[in-house]
């Protein structure tokens, strides 16, 4: 445990300093990576959340309408 704790200080100490380029490729790159994570996440709760929502809101639908036909 020690041994673990004193390799990951050691790790996090920056002795050099890199100057490195990156460029509008990879900025660009990696804004898209970003957004196309976070609209993976929302299109895919959505898709898990949209059908039982509809199943419920059509029987609620279905249950008024018997309703109403039944009063005329």
């Amino acid at each position: 445990m020690i041994i673990n704790l004193l390799f990951f200080q050691i790790l996090s100490i920056n002795i050099f300093n890199f100057f490195v380029y990156i460029g509008p490729g990879m900025g660009g790159g990696l804004i898209a990576l970003i957004l196309g994570i976070i609209t993976a996440f929302f299109i895919g709760l959505w898709g898990i959340l949209y059908y039982p929502i509809k199943r419920i809101l059509n029987k609620n639908n279905k249950k008024k309408r018997k309703r109403k036909s039944l009063k005329k």
